[in-house]
């Protein structure tokens, strides 16, 4: 009997062995009730509301409009000031990620930091900002990069129309919220997003050279954004290797024709110089 209880429990567990990590990977692949109501959903072609009102660093009411010039595109970060970890790593990498980037803060685009969090003052957000401007470290910053804060229903309404949900914790009292940053076109568009804590800087500068819809845009620029076309699946740029090879093709027909011209006309100026000049008059023989 005792033997037949101890292979019983033997057997049940190494049951409970074999179950255990099935009924693990089966929770941990449950989503939470809590996170359902946070994430993204892209909305790509919506139009952010122009008429969103709200106080720039020194508390002057703006309206978000007045940062869409029609020419240059915008960055939009959603975030609070008050965050103790996930804010400042979005923060960070899109520093890091503007900052291999050839164009400048300011110069060729906007960037907008909005706060979710109406208890965030503007003196909060200035010393936010300056701390954002000193690690970026280029001047023309100055005038391009926004720190915006302002009532919920307003934040609300710019956040609902890019697609960023997020909720408020009371327990931890904290805000709850996916790491994204939104490119958006010089007329308020969303063009592009950008995931997690760490953009490639390749899909920071295609997006944007996207973003800008050919605004002031080199022909290098031009050949970049030829190359690189947006993975959805991926949510990265991945080069062509198809249009990388006509690009290489070009410029190697290019290179060869300049090699050739080049030799023509040494050639003929060879030819030119060695020719006998027409206007030197023989000397004239006498007996």
């Amino acid at each position: 009997m005792t033997t037949l209880r101890s292979s019983i429990t033997t057997t049940l567990a190494l049951t409970a062995l074999i179950t255990a990590p099935a009924v693990a990977s089966a929770q941990v692949n449950v989503t939470p009730r809590e996170l359902e109501r946070i994430g993204v959903d892209e909305h790509l072609g919506a139009r952010v509301p122009l008429d969103a009102r709200f106080l720039d660093h020194e508390g002057h009411p703006v309206e978000l409009g007045r940062y869409f010039h029609g020419q240059r595109p915008v960055v939009l970060n959603l975030v609070y000031h008050r965050c103790t970890m996930l804010c400042g790593m979005v923060l960070n990498a899109v520093i890091r990620a503007l900052k291999t980037t050839p164009w400048t803060v300011g110069d060729q685009y906007e960037v907008v930091t909005l706060s979710i969090d109406p208890r965030d003052t503007p003196q909060i957000a200035a010393g936010k900002r300056q701390r954002v401007l000193a690690a970026y470290g280029r001047p023309q910053a100055a005038s391009g990069w926004h720190f915006l804060v302002g009532p919920e229903a307003e934040s609300r309404r710019v956040a609902d129309a890019v697609g960023f949900r997020y909720r408020f914790d009371r327990t931890s009292d904290q805000y709850a919220h996916a790491a994204v940053t939104m490119l958006l076109t010089p007329d308020g568009r969303v063009a592009r997003y950008l995931y997690g804590i760490d953009y490639p800087p390749t899909d920071v500068r295609v997006g944007l050279l996207e973003a800008s819809e050919g605004r002031q845009v080199t022909t290098v620029e031009r050949l970049i954004m030829f190359c690189y076309h947006y993975d959805p699946q991926g949510h990265r740029y991945a080069l062509v290797a198809k249009n990388v090879m006509k690009v290489g093709g070009v410029v190697t027909m290019l290179g060869l024709g300049s090699f050739m011209s080049a030799l023509w006309l040494r050639e003929r100026r060879r030819r030119r110089d060695d020719a006998p000049d027409a206007d030197v008059q023989r000397p004239v023989e006498t007996n």
